[in-house]
């Protein structure tokens, strides 16, 4: 699969989940700007009846303060695809594997509003989310150094924007499918049509 530029690399494959839940940079940037906590992920559980349609294993990993959940789909560590489960009735692959999930929240923090939205209203979350942390880029290169990642080499927001788009619509949302309680497919977090010239 293509993984374009945002493909984990080894400077944090294998290391990225305890940063996560302990460093104070980390987690500071994380838990209170990107909305990803896993300080305690013995904590955090799938609600009952939440389910891949695959049968595979769907393992919550970290929640945002709204009580939707971070879940690694199928068997094995860090590398496995990540799948976000909205309260709302959503749910889709945002990364293919914890590196490139911390990229994306690293550079789009604000991601989850993105759903739906056409590039002019991307660029406006964007700038409402600068406007009401003025101090994002200084958090966001304290957190990327923490995890031994150089800020300079991160994805732009369009490259990490493009790729929850090509997750949304390739084979990856279809082995990610998540049902909800009464079996039916949660709905997709991004529109999955392809755009319209």
């Amino acid at each position: 699969m293509n993984q374009s530029n945002v493909s984990p690399g080894p400077d944090v494959l294998g290391a990225v989940s305890p940063l996560l839940g302990t460093d104070e940079e980390v987690v500071a940037f994380f838990a209170g700007v990107a909305d990803l906590d896993a300080t305690n992920p013995a904590d955090h559980e799938l609600e009952d009846g939440i389910r891949l349609a695959s049968g595979a294993r769907l393992e919550q990993f970290a929640r945002a303060g709204s009580g939707d959940a971070y879940c690694f789909v199928g068997e094995g560590g860090e590398e496995r695809p990540v799948v976000y489960v909205s309260l709302d009735g959503e749910a889709g692959p945002i990364a293919l594997g914890l590196p490139e999930l911390v990229r994306l929240c690293l550079v789009a923090p604000w991601w989850r509003e993105a759903p739906g939205r056409t590039a002019e209203e991307l660029r406006a979350v964007a700038d409402d989310y600068r406007q009401d942390l003025p101090d994002l880029d200084q958090r966001r290169d304290r957190a990327a150094r923490a995890l031994g990642l150089d800020p300079a080499g991160l994805p732009s927001e369009d490259t990490v924007l493009a790729r929850l788009v090509e997750l949304a619509r390739g084979p990856v949302a279809a082995a990610c499918l998540v049902l909800g309680y009464e079996g039916d497919p949660l709905a997709p977090l991004f529109d999955t049509a392809p755009a319209h010239p």
